[in-house]
Parts: structure tokens; sequence; C-alpha cells
């Protein structure tokens, strides 16, 4: 019975990011308007950084700093990203003081990200001119929330939604924006990938059985996507429900400044990104694009 038990395939797994800025990707897969056969994953970046590198996974969005760490170990799934074009809103670094008077102070980042934490270090060093820069981790909300709060942050996601007109943080810095005007591109904070071992065998990590042709993660992400930017005012209905600090307006305004596409210009400025992260040690190199077959 044991041997039974553990030979038994499971339902193949898909990671999926715990965030707002997501949902109208997954709202149809999750919904069962596009049937699939995959058990879905939530979790943080970072989280399902960790999952994908260990092969727990078949498929995730992750970090693009992911995707350049172990290229070995992925496929791009093609024109899909989470990225902006400007501001971003969700991924911010709110202060006590001025930007450009952080140098040698010490920055809370938080656990949950690794693409905006490199950003921020590139932004800081390269863009500002800040040499000396102290970074540390944590739990943001809980830390901003202590009697000790940082002189600054950098939140990520629904925290930085949250957290983004905090009354003792009046000055900020939305990354995105601060990325665009710096370089005139798109910056793309996150990608999604397969695990390019497990497509090209059976003997996969996690025993889950391979998805039929119909359960191609790039074409049902990417249906998915294309479903839910169509179904805008169901993804708006959902926010809203989920959501209820921020108004309609704000959520319209929110997802109408991302990006959830791999085109021409968001992959120059993720090459551009990788660049910059290689020069400053971050990584070995700018790694290739290579994508999934779908």
């Amino acid at each position: 019975m044991t041997g039974d038990k553990e030979t038994k395939h499971v339902k193949p797994r898909m990671g999926r990011m715990g965030y707002l800025n997501v949902l109208p990707i997954y709202h149809a897969l999750e919904s069962g308007v596009i049937p699939h056969c995959y058990e879905l994953i939530y979790g943080p970046p970072a989280e399902l950084n960790m999952r994908m590198a260990a092969g727990e996974m078949l498929a995730a969005s992750t970090s693009c700093v992911e995707y350049a760490r172990r290229p070995e170990r992925y496929l791009l799934l093609p024109d899909l990203a989470i990225g902006s074009n400007g501001p971003v809103q969700s991924v911010l670094l709110l202060s006590r003081r001025p930007i450009d008077g952080l140098g040698g102070q010490r920055i809370l980042v938080s656990a949950e990200t690794h693409t905006s934490a490199a950003l921020l270090r590139l932004l800081l060093t390269r863009r500002y001119g800040l040499g000396d820069i102290n970074c540390f981790t944590g739990s943001v909300t809980a830390m901003v929330a202590s009697g000790n709060p940082p002189v600054a942050f950098l939140a990520i996601g629904d925290e930085a939604l949250r957290l983004r007109h905090h009354p003792l943080y009046p000055y900020f810095l939305d990354l995105g924006d601060a990325w665009t005007a710096w370089t005139g591109l798109p910056f793309i904070f996150g990608v999604w990938v397969a695990d390019r071992h497990a497509f090209a065998s059976e003997a996969n990590s996690h025993r889950a059985k391979l998805p039929a042709a119909g359960d191609n993660p790039g074409r049902l992400l990417s249906e998915g996507r294309d479903w839910g930017l169509s179904h805008m005012d169901i993804i708006l209905d959902i926010a809203a429900q989920n959501y209820p600090n921020m108004t309609r307006q704000e959520h319209a305004d929110y997802f109408a400044g991302l990006s959830y596409s791999l085109g021409e210009r968001e992959r120059a400025g993720l090459r551009l990104f990788w660049e910059k992260l290689a020069q400053a040690g971050e990584i070995p190199q700018a790694p290739d694009m290579e994508f999934f077959a779908c």
C-alpha cells in the first residue's frame, strides 16, 4: 500500500502569485470558465521561486531574477509577463526622509521579493548615486506597525497597495516609474516559466502526470489573460469585494497601468535589466531568452 501511494500520480502543479495584479490572468482558471488539470499553488514570488527551483511545480509565475539565476532550469512561457510602462503602484519604496537622503540608512525590504529588491539596489546606487546602501529583509507590515518603524521600506503587491498612503512615510519612489524614467523602457517584474526538465521527461520529481496538449500551460494562461482583460467589469467586481480599501476607479487605474505581455519593448527592458544586474555582479551574465513551445 505504501508503494502504491508513493507512485500514484498527483495533479500537475502550477504556481500562482497570491496578489491582486495577476487576477486577470487566473480568474478564468480559478472559476472554471477555462477548465484545466492543474492544482494551483499560491504564494509570494520569493516562495514560488524556491518551489520552482526545487522542481515542485511544472509551471509558475516567478520573478525575472529567478529565471536569470537559473536559466538552465526553465523555459519562458511566450508573451506572458507582469510589468509596467511607468508607474506600477504596487512596488514602492516608502520613506520618512527624501529618497536622495537615504545613503547610509537601513532600508527594510519585503522578504517576499527578489526582483524588486535587486531593482531597488540598482536604482539607489546607479540612478541616485547612493553608494552606501544597507538593506535588510523582514516583515514590512509588522515592523511598520511596531514601536521602532524603519526609516524606509520596500513593499510589493497587495501590501504596497495597503501601505502606500501611510502617514509616517511622506516620500515614495514607484520603482516601475523610476525604471522607465531612467531607461525609457517598460519594466518586467515577473515572468511565467515551465520546468524544462519535467516537460522533457516523465520522470519529474513531483510525480505529476504531464498535462495533455489542451492543458499546455502557456496556452492556458494566455487564454486566461485574454479572457480576463476582455471581462474587466467582472475582474473589477471581484477586486472590489476582496480589496475594499480601494475604490473601483482606483482598481481600474491600477490594472490599466499594468502590462501582461512580453512584446519587443518588454523584452528589451528585461534584457537591459539583466545586463545591469550582470554589471553589478548580481548574476553571472545576462541569460538568453528560451521559450516553451505552446
